[in-house]
């Protein structure tokens, strides 16, 4: 036992605490728990379940907060219990570290030197991947993999997203309901918390991997890659489908930042053919048939692909109501020819109509699909040549 931690005045200033969720990991545990001890006392134990010698081994420990239950529910569920208890103990901060030993209690400063810069941040341990030994194959390719969605959902770059050392604001993260329990925690509270606007930010920590022979791993490569991938389909509709769209429009609301949001709309130094793309892209999604959805899903993959928001919200205004019933009598014109004799042949009429819509449905589909084609190439085009055409007179 350490009865001057080191640390122990920092953590106390800060409010932070060190939880340590273990299933299963006696060899290494008594170790890390040791090592956290030179740096602090306030230690919360999370005793996910497990079924070897953990909990004879914990008895040792009488100056640490033990949080056991049964059965094994998994890692994400054991951070969240660790949480609930540190928030109710009274602490602002938790770091969470790893009881498989890869993690090094040494680094534990370096968290507390970064939220003294930073505070209100959820911080992670980047590990030194490149240069360690032993680092599996899944975890290189499951950390790149990551990283990659990450900074699709966030726009935020992140050097490793699956790092398990952290530094989680407890205060900053109140009020928020989490759904996993397993490994993809890890995932869905960074990127949550990035939506909720809490600072994210990275520092450099060390890892180590025993050997393979040596290795203790729960991660089960099939079932928690599959869950992992669901959660990131979910992600991924939701952000483009309402935290892409809610913070632009935020943005657009905020009068402080008008004039630099129309810059970045308009985005002057944009090439030609960039905002003949754009042009091109607003008339596709203005005419593909997912009305009351265009503007949003337009928007949201204009930020995906970095195309001119300002235009393609222009051009996606053709379906306003004067356009829509042209836009709907060339889409069953457009349609005609797929339909071969089965199709139907309606006039700029009365004939337009919801009924002719649900009566002639697969033909209005396969022709305003094919309309938005060829008219978001046709008007691209002829925007490209009118803005070369224009430049090379005004050269």
């Amino acid at each position: 036992m350490f009865p001057f931690p080191a640390f122990q005045e920092a953590f106390d200033q800060y409010r932070c605490c060190v939880l340590v969720p273990t299933y299963n990991n006696d060899g290494t545990l008594g170790a890390v728990i040791r090592g956290v001890q030179e740096y602090t006392r306030n230690i919360f134990v999370i005793n996910d379940g497990s079924t070897d010698t953990t909990t004879t081994l914990l008895e040792a420990f009488s100056d640490i907060t033990i949080i056991s239950y049964t059965p094994n529910r998994g890692k994400g569920y054991a951070l969240r219990q660790g949480f609930a208890a540190a928030a109710a103990a009274g602490y602002d901060y938790a770091i969470s570290i790893d009881a498989d030993g890869q993690h090094y209690p040494a680094d534990l400063p370096i968290f507390l030197d970064a939220l003294s810069q930073n505070p209100g941040a959820l911080i992670i341990g980047a590990r030194n991947l490149g240069a360690t030994a032993n680092v599996p194959g899944k975890s290189s390719f499951g950390n790149r993999f990551s990283n990659f969605w990450f900074k699709l959902y966030t726009g935020i770059s992140a050097p490793d997203t699956q790092s398990g050392y952290r530094l989680y604001p407890l205060h900053a993260m109140s009020g928020m309901h989490f759904y996993t329990r397993k490994y993809e925690f890890e995932v869905e509270v960074i990127v949550r918390a990035a939506w909720k606007g809490i600072p994210l930010l990275s520092v450099p920590v060390q890892v180590y991997y025993p050997p393979a022979a040596e290795r203790v791993s729960h991660f089960r490569p099939f079932k928690d890659f599959t869950r992992i991938s669901v959660l990131n389909t979910v992600f991924f509709a939701i952000a483009f489908l309402y935290i892409k769209p809610r913070d632009f429009f935020r943005q657009l609301l905020k009068k402080n930042q008008r004039k630099e949001l129309i810059q970045k709309l308009f985005e002057p130094g944009q090439t030609a053919e960039r905002k003949a793309i754009s042009i091109g892209f607003g008339i596709f999604m203005g005419i593909v048939p997912i009305w009351g959805f265009q503007l949003i899903v337009g928007i949201s993959l204009a930020v995906l692909f970095r195309l001119n928001k300002a235009l393609v919200i222009a051009a996606a205004n053709i379906s306003i109501p004067p356009m829509i019933p042209l836009i709907i009598y060339t889409s069953f014109l457009a349609g005609a020819p797929w339909m071969g004799n089965a199709a139907s042949h309606l006039t700029l009429d009365t004939n337009l109509s919801l009924a002719s819509i649900q009566t002639n449905l697969q033909q209005y589909l396969l022709g305003s699909v094919t309309l938005a084609i060829v008219a978001g190439l046709v008007i691209g085009l002829l925007s490209y040549l009118v803005m070369k055409w224009e430049r090379i007179f005004s050269w």
